[in-house]
């Protein structure tokens, strides 16, 4: 199917004024920018997402990875690329987490991009040893408030979205919890599976399996509705709290870039991720495919910035 086709499909029309210049596009070799290292979370699905991409344009669709100082090294390249739809960028959730982070960035992370569409998005779980006595989120709040600072919540990264959840559920649940430093997910893991500290906030892909087979114990998932894989595990929203926290990816595009390409980029990505090898490989790994038009995204990603803003801020973290 070309590009053309798809958007007809999904009922795009090209009308702008710049449609002509739509209606070439891609008609060369398109880069999406990855801001993390191969191998990784980011990387893996920028590729996974190539390949469909590239049957649908027509063209193919290159994964650079420009790694290093936290994912700004690649944004700065993303946001600085001429803005005709020949350079995408792989967003993550950490992309507005740095915006928060960072006191300096040569961009700027909310205005400098703008959406093509969402890909997919995964909410994180606060757990628990195995053996803790509390059971959920209820019986966590009554506990933290009769001894405060009492239970310990181990810490993954100065800065990292686990990081920041876990500061924003004590301040929304309005409880203190003592926080414990790890260098890696793993360590931080096996400190709470052996009962070395009570609680981690992690994404929820990395421990489903834990929580199925009884070495963690799920608390509360930070998405409104509850996980499928992990339907037992109640939500914060459920509970009464206003907490609605995801890691997510998604495309976006250096600011200026023509809306007319924006649409047929977007119905191109919607595609890709609708195909069958791509939202099995997704659905196995637990994730929720959330494509979205390129305004959507766009207020997504601008949003969450001064969500996380607002968390470092109440939480005293300072930026680096």
């Amino acid at each position: 199917m070309t590009l053309r086709n798809t958007a007809a499909a999904l009922g795009l029309a090209l009308t702008s004024a710049g449609a002509v210049w739509a209606e070439d596009w891609p008609d060369r070799a398109v880069d999406m920018i990855v801001a993390y290292g191969a191998g990784g979370g980011t990387d893996t699905i920028a590729r996974q997402l190539a390949e469909p991409l590239s049957d649908i344009l027509g063209q193919p669709v290159v994964v650079k990875n420009l790694a290093g100082a936290g994912g700004t090294i690649g944004a700065a390249a993303a946001a600085g690329a001429d803005p005709d739809g020949y350079t995408l960028y792989m967003m993550a959730a950490g992309h507005t987490v740095a915006a928060a982070m960072y006191k300096e960035l040569p961009y700027d992370p909310g205005e400098d991009f703008v959406g093509v569409s969402g890909i997919a998005t995964m909410p994180l779980v606060l757990i628990a040893r195995p053996d803790a006595e509390i059971d959920n989120i209820e019986e966590l709040v009554t506990t933290a408030k009769a001894d405060p600072g009492g239970l310990t919540i181990a810490s993954v990264g100065i800065g990292s979205t686990q990081h920041l959840t876990a500061a924003l559920i004590a301040s929304e649940l309005g409880i203190e919890l003592l926080e414990i430093p790890y260098a890696k997910t793993p360590e931080g893991l096996a400190a709470v599976m052996s009962g070395e500290v009570d609680f981690m906030v992690e994404v929820a892909s990395t421990v489903i399996g834990q929580i199925g087979s009884g070495d963690l114990k799920g608390i509360g998932v930070t998405s409104p509705e509850p996980h499928p894989a992990i339907p037992e595990v109640g939500t914060f929203a459920s509970a009464g709290y206003d907490l609605d926290v995801s890691t997510w990816y998604g495309v976006a595009a250096p600011a200026g870039t023509d809306e007319a390409i924006l649409s047929a980029a977007s119905a191109a990505v919607a595609e890709a991720v609708g195909s069958e090898t791509f939202a099995t490989s997704l659905g196995e790994r637990g994730f929720i495919l959330s494509p979205s038009s390129p305004e959507a995204f766009t207020q997504k990603f601008r949003d969450a910035i001064g969500v996380w803003q607002k968390v470092r801020e109440d939480a005293g973290i300072e930026q680096n």
